[in-house]
C-alpha cells in the first residue's frame, strides 16, 4: 500500500496532504529541456530532484507514471542552428542525444515517456482548434493567439494581474498585450508544418499542454519544473489546458529553486555563467552532484560557487568512509551486549540505527525534505566513524553497525546516494581528482 505524503503546492502556497486522482497511482509531468546546448548545472537540479522524488515515491509503494518532454522546436534552437549553419531539427536531435549521455552519466532513471514537440504536431493543432472553437483563441495573419481576457482566472498560479502584463510575443495582430502565441506563422528559414491557419510551428507553451494531456490525461497529479517556469510558461499551460477541457489541469505544482551565484543571479545560458554537467562529471563523481542538489530542500535557492562541488565531495567521502568502517567490522554476538560492553559510542550507533528509517522517511514524506533526511544520515555517519575508533570495534562491532549498513542501503534505494562499492567510489575519486 502506498504511503501518504505531503507536498508544497505552488498554486496554494502551502504544504498539503497529497490525494491522488486514482488510488495508489501518480502521474507526474516535468518540463524538460529546450535542446540547443549541453545541459548545465542549473538544469541538472531539476533532473536530480525529480529523479530522487520519483525513486522515493516508488520506494514508498506508489505506481508512478513519469513524463518529461523535449522541446525540439523553439526560437532558441532556430537561432543557434542559423548561427552555426546546421539544420534546426538535426541540432535538436544532437542535443537530445547529449542530454541522454549526461542523464545516464548522472545515474538518472529514464522517464516512462519523453515526448517531443516535433512528434506531437497533430495533438498540438487539435488543441489549438479546440480553443478557437470555444472562443479562447483567434487567428490573425497566420498566427493563432490565446485570448487571456476570455479566461477570467488567468494569473491565479503566479499571482499576476492581466492588465499589468505583456507577452514577449510582439507580432502584430494581438487583441491584448498579454495574449500569447499558440501557433506562429512561418518565417523564412524556419521549420514549418501545414495547418488550418497556414504553415507555421507551435508556440512554446501549447506544446506542454498537448504532450502532458496525451501522455497522462486532462488532469495531472503533479506538474513539476523549475521555479522560473511559473510565469509565463506554467501560467499559460493552465489557461490553455483548462479553457480546453474545463477540468483542473494539475492538482499539485512542484517547483525546484534556482542555483544562485554569489552575485545573486540564477545560473543561465543567457547570463553567460553556466557550467555544463559534462564538465562537472569530468572532475567529480556523479553522486557528488546528486549530494550537492539533495542536501538542500528542493524548493530553496541553492548557492553555487567554486567550492560547491569540492565541499559536496568532502561530505560524500565521509559517507563512504563510514560505510567502509562499518563493512570492515566483524563479530556475531548479540548487538545489545556488544554495545553494552564497548560503551557509549557503540550504544549511540545502535540507537540511531534503530530510529533511522522512521526519521529518514518521515522527512521525505513531509515535502520531500531531503535536507532533513540527509541531516539524519550524517548524524549516523558521525556516530559510526567515532565508534570505528574503538580498539575492539573491528573484531566485535559487526552486529552493532548492521543497522547502519541497512540505513545506507535505504539511502541508496531512495535517493541514489551510497550506491557504489566503496572501492569503486575511491577509484573514481582518485581518477577524477588526481589528474
Amino acid at each position: 500500500m502506498a504511503a501518504p505524503f505531503r507536498i508544497y503546492n505552488t498554486r496554494t502556497r502551502s504544504v498539503e496532504d497529497f490525494t491522488p486522482i486514482e488510488p495508489g497511482k501518480i502521474g507526474i509531468y516535468v518540463c524538460g529541456m529546450t535542446v540547443y546546448d549541453r545541459c548545465h548545472m542549473g538544469h541538472a537540479r531539476a533532473m536530480v530532484v525529480f529523479d530522487g522524488f520519483v525513486r522515493y515515491l516508488r520506494f514508498r509503494g506508489w505506481d508512478v507514471h513519469f513524463v518529461r518532454n523535449f522541446t525540439d522546436i523553439d526560437d532558441k534552437i532556430i537561432v543557434r542552428a542559423n548561427e552555426i549553419g546546421e539544420d534546426p531539427m538535426a541540432l535538436a536531435a544532437r542535443f537530445i542525444d547529449a542530454f541522454h549521455e549526461d542523464a545516464d552519466a548522472l545515474g538518472l532513471i529514464r522517464p516512462d515517456a519523453e515526448p517531443k514537440v516535433s512528434e506531437s504536431i497533430e495533438a498540438i493543432q487539435n488543441l489549438i482548434q479546440s480553443l478557437i472553437d470555444q472562443n479562447h483563441a483567434y487567428a490573425s495573419e497566420g498566427t493563432v493567439w490565446f485570448d487571456v481576457k476570455a479566461f477570467p482566472t488567468y494569473g491565479r498560479l503566479s499571482g499576476q494581474k492581466v492588465d499589468e502584463l505583456q507577452s514577449p510575443d510582439t507580432v502584430a495582430g494581438k487583441k491584448h498585450p498579454a495574449d500569447f502565441a499558440l501557433w506562429k506563422a512561418v518565417k523564412p528559414g524556419e521549420p514549418s508544418w501545414p495547418s488550418p491557419w497556414g504553415p507555421g510551428r507551435p508556440g512554446w507553451h501549447i506544446e506542454c499542454s498537448a504532450m502532458s494531456m496525451k501522455s497522462i490525461g486532462n488532469t495531472l497529479d503533479i506538474h513539476g519544473g523549475g521555479l522560473d517556469l511559473v510565469f509565463p510558461h506554467h501560467e499559460n499551460e493552465v489557461a490553455q489546458s483548462e479553457a480546453h477541457s474545463h477540468e483542473t489541469y494539475a492538482n499539485y505544482w512542484m517547483h525546484n529553486g534556482m542555483l544562485t551565484m554569489s552575485s545573486g543571479q540564477k545560473m543561465g545560458k543567457s547570463l553567460g555563467n553556466v557550467w555544463n554537467v559534462q564538465n562537472a562529471l569530468n572532475d567529480f563523481p556523479a553522486e557528488c552532484l546528486r549530494l550537492y542538489y539533495l542536501q538542500s530542500l528542493y524548493r530553496s535557492p541553492l548557492p553555487w560557487g567554486d567550492d560547491a562541488l569540492p565541499d559536496a565531495l568532502g561530505s560524500l567521502c565521509r559517507l563512504y568512509e563510514a560505510r567502509e568502517v562499518a563493512e570492515s567490522m566483524n563479530g556475531q554476538e548479540d548487538a545489545h551486549q556488544v554495545a553494552k560492553d564497548l560503551g557509549e559510542d557503540a550504544e549511540r550507533v545502535l540507537t540511531l540505527s534503530a530510529s533511522f528509517e522512521d526519521q529518514f522517511l518521515r522527512a521525505l514524506d513531509e515535502d520531500f525534505n531531503t535536507a532533513k533526511a540527509m541531516a539524519s544520515l550524517f548524524e549516523l555517519v558521525r556516530a559510526v566513524n567515532r565508534f570505528g575508533n574503538h580498539k575492539k570495534a573491528k573484531k566485535r562491532g559487526g552486529p552493532v553497525v548492521a543497522g547502519a549498513l541497512q540505513a545506507f542501503r535505504l539511502v541508496s534505494d531512495t535517493l541514489g546516494i551510497l550506491a557504489m562499492d566503496v572501492d569503486a567510489f575511491q577509484e573514481e575519486v582518485k581518477d577524477k581528482r588526481c589528474k
